[in-house]
């Protein structure tokens, strides 16, 4: 990995917490500092804003399985995907990957392959980060849940339930059925016969759920529901730890969420496309109402960029860049970062007046650069 840089950046407009400010920049030792470096970069006719904190993405499996299965070395998936994420000016990335009864990259031996690869990944700089998202009827698998937090680290952790209860209890063959069995590489009727068994546990998961989020929050990993679609339901993940909510499917459950002091995750793909495609609550609706702290890329990492450059039109830039930088950061008990201050990590990207990101720089390490960005580098003094 390279030595961080040792610069001053002039001529660029800064976005500081208060707005955009004419103002040098300058990086050393990896992170921002008040004292001018010897060698300087200009660049005016660029903005420089704080680095993308992706609080929660999934885009990095289609890297992990081109075409069919997944990379035997999961360390050039990561490779690739850490490219990908720079290139969109991410500097730190949560990695969501579920422990699911889906089975296939979103099974137990999956995860566990994942997150060694990246327990052992030596990237560009991006600061990597694993989410486990695990199904919360995989009842017989909760010790090994807890274990794989404490063996590698992981500080955040998300509750799913994607069984489809509702087609079980009328007695209907679940949608995707046999789509889902392909993946998992289970029979059609193995697969029905799992998911049957899973939900007829449902009596038991809520005192289990109890006691694994109690260990879990004890440990001190960040605890989150992801769908929540009532007040109620945000109210009883609460009552377990869980202050994050990802996702609300409707108004009701975001402003429980607010009205109970949680964090509130949106998808930035649903500000960009201008609605759900699912057809739940419109993203950009909540922004503009206050019932939101941080976008995420979910499935597309170009995305908080284009969604908090969108929404800048509504909310001033500031407040917008705001939900995908420090707003991530505080989510996550990230206080080093998030904002282009004096004494936080130099996490920073260089964008043009289209939105194009020339460079992406995380902990004062060059992660992606191109173009006349590039060039004015080369040429700097």
């Amino acid at each position: 990995m390279m030595a961080p840089l040792a610069l001053t950046l002039t001529g660029a407009e800064i976005l500081r917490p208060h707005g955009m400010e004419a103002a040098p920049l300058s990086l050393a030792e990896g992170r921002i500092t008040d004292a001018a470096q010897a060698r300087v970069v200009d660049l005016s006719g660029f903005r420089v804003l704080p680095g993308i904190v992706d609080v929660h993405g999934d885009g990095f499996e289609r890297h992990l399985a081109p075409r069919r299965g997944a990379m035997r070395d999961l360390g050039q998936g990561l490779a690739a995907a850490e490219a990908e994420l720079a290139a969109n000016g991410i500097t730190t990335a949560v990695l969501a990957q579920f422990w699911s009864w889906e089975g296939g990259m979103r099974g137990p031996d999956f995860a566990l392959r994942f997150l060694e690869a990246l327990a052992n990944h030596r990237g560009l700089g991006t600061d990597l980060r694993a989410q486990l998202r695990m199904e919360t009827h995989l009842l017989a698998d909760y010790p090994a849940i807890a274990d794989a937090v404490v063996r590698f680290g992981i500080g955040y952790v998300v509750f799913n339930d994607h069984l489809p209860h509702a087609a079980l209890i009328a007695g209907k063959r679940p949608p995707r059925l046999t789509g889902q069995a392909l993946k998992s590489g289970r029979s059609p009727d193995d697969h029905l016969a799992l998911i049957q068994r899973l939900h007829d546990l449902s009596a038991q998961v809520p005192a289990a759920l109890d006691g694994l989020a109690a260990r879990l929050k004890a440990l001190g990993v960040i605890l989150g529901s992801h769908d929540d679609a009532t007040a109620e339901e945000r109210d009883d993940w609460r009552g377990r730890g869980a202050a994050v909510s990802e996702f609300p499917e409707t108004r009701i459950a975001a402003a429980a969420a607010r009205a109970g002091g949680d964090r509130i995750v949106l998808g930035a793909p649903n500000v960009v496309r201008g609605g759900s495609h699912s057809g739940n609550v419109a993203a950009a609706d909540l922004v503009t109402d206050g019932l939101c702290d941080a976008l995420a890329s979910d499935y597309h990492y170009p995305a908080p960029r284009q969604a908090a450059l969108m929404l800048a039109d509504r909310i001033g830039l500031p407040a917008a860049w705001d939900l995908v930088a420090a707003g991530p950061a505080r989510l996550l008990g990230l206080t080093d970062r998030g904002s282009l201050m004096p004494g936080l990590r130099a996490d920073l990207l260089v964008m043009d007046d289209t939105g194009h990101v020339g460079a992406t720089i995380a902990g004062g390490r060059v992660t992606h650069m191109t173009g006349a960005v590039a060039a004015r580098f080369i040429g700097a003094v």
